[in-house]
């Protein structure tokens, strides 16, 4: 072990080291040595001098990618998109644009516009992607035009190729195909992740028959209702699930694009909701409920079966599960290791989970890796983001995404004081 880790050991792990002690140094290690003392630092706490997380974007206007799920890099590596705003504190309106480009990684980082955007959101921007059909030089992103949502696919020279009657939520992997729902309806029940400048066309109906999750044909240009939030409302109904306004958020394709995840929502009370975490082929076919124990949060496909989420087990406790799509079976996975709620990623190896933390009591977020099959948790870094400037509809949530090598890692963060992106080099780090 380094002296480094001695030290570390010594002083957080050995319990001959008085608590107030341990304490003491624990707060002037996060709260004066993380800023004054960085390098002192990060070889305390992570066995390393060097600063291995670099910005890729910088100020004066803001930029983020978005949601955890995607990657930002195309195909080569060679860029990077990103949306930039103007501002930074409070929640976009209905007339606030979105600009929408790329990070060209071997230009020293020089940002280029390509397009704007008036359908957009701090959580998963306008949901801007790389195309699976040619993820080097063509992406997706969302926009409003004419009062109505839309998909559009763009080259990177900004050219407009093709436009969806339908906003794209999730895309599968081999780029025929999307899924999409209502985001005026996400926006007015979860805030933060739908669009604003929309009117809900259902917003009185409780579980509409017309509304639901929709099937794109992104070749064909048309779409159709596969899944409708009435089928869901009525399969199987708790007590107050009735006369509950009902939603859809969360959804995402598993690895192979053979089925696909989504969250069922009904609203409790008047802040509260429940959740039922569902699976089911892309034609909406083979509809399974995976778990109705009421939470569900962060998840990621392992292959067409696996998945883990962080969720409320049937004990009754939350932790992070594995999740068996064909038979069913519930696994607990990084007990006592993580230990908290996170936005939890598959290496494109499979052999590694990268993950993060919402802010702990010294406005702190952790960004890790896990491996699953050693049980072993790597902090890489730990980045300050005031609950007090962006919490709520407006917060930075690391996100962390994988480059698709493996190889890298790119985050939002703002311990800057601006919203930025972030890239990690896992080189020699793991």
């Amino acid at each position: 072990m380094s002296l480094a880790g001695k030290l570390r050991s010594f002083v957080f792990e050995q319990k001959c080291v008085p608590w107030r002690v341990q304490h003491e140094f624990e707060c002037w290690m996060e709260l004066r040595a993380l800023e004054r003392f960085p390098a002192f630092y990060r070889l305390i706490r992570f066995g390393r001098g060097r600063e291995i997380v670099r910005p890729v974007t910088t100020g004066p206007k803001h930029h983020f990618f978005g949601y955890y799920e995607k990657t930002p890099w195309n195909l080569s590596g060679r860029l990077l998109l990103a949306h930039e705003v103007d501002f930074n504190d409070r929640p976009p309106a209905a007339d606030d644009r979105v600009t929408i480009g790329v990070v060209h990684v071997d230009d020293d980082n020089r940002f280029e516009a390509l397009s704007e955007g008036h359908a957009w959101n701090w959580q998963q921007g306008a949901m801007t992607q790389w195309h699976p059909a040619d993820p080097e030089r063509l992406f997706i992103h969302n926009d409003r035009r004419d009062g109505r949502l839309v998909a559009v696919v763009r080259h990177v020279n900004g050219d407009e190729v093709k436009t969806y009657e339908r906003p794209v939520y999730a895309v599968a992997p081999d780029g025929k195909q999307a899924l999409s729902l209502n985001f005026a309806r996400l926006q007015r029940h979860r805030p933060g992740y739908g669009y604003a400048g929309v009117t809900d066309p259902w917003a009185d109906e409780p579980h509409p028959v017309d509304d639901g999750i929709h099937l794109m044909d992104l070749e064909g240009g048309t779409s159709r209702l596969i899944i409708s939030l009435e089928q869901l409302a009525t399969l199987n109904p708790k007590e107050g699930m009735q006369g509950a306004h009902h939603w859809i958020n969360h959804i995402q394709f598993s690895r192979g694009g053979r089925r696909f995840a989504f969250f069922h929502i009904w609203r409790v009370g008047e802040a509260g909701w429940s959740v039922r975490f569902y699976t089911a082929k892309p034609d909406g076919s083979e509809l399974r409920c995976l778990l109705d124990t009421g939470m569900v949060s962060h998840y990621d496909w392992l292959d067409d079966r696996r998945i883990m989420i962080w969720a409320r087990h049937p004990d009754g406790r939350d932790r992070f599960l594995f999740l068996d799509d064909g038979d069913g079976s519930i696994s607990v996975v990084g007990e006592s290791v993580l230990t908290e709620d996170g936005h939890c990623t598959f290496s494109p190896d499979g052999k590694w989970v990268l993950n993060d933390t919402y802010p702990d009591v010294y406005q702190l977020r952790t960004l890790m890796l896990f491996d699953p099959d050693r049980g072993k948790r790597t902090d890489l870094a730990r980045l300050r983001s005031p609950k007090d400037k962006w919490w709520g509809e407006i917060r930075c949530d690391l996100h962390p995404r994988w480059s698709r090598d493996g190889s890298k890692v790119c985050i939002d963060s703002v311990h800057s004081g601006e919203r930025q992106m972030y890239v990690v080099d896992l080189k020699g780090v793991v």
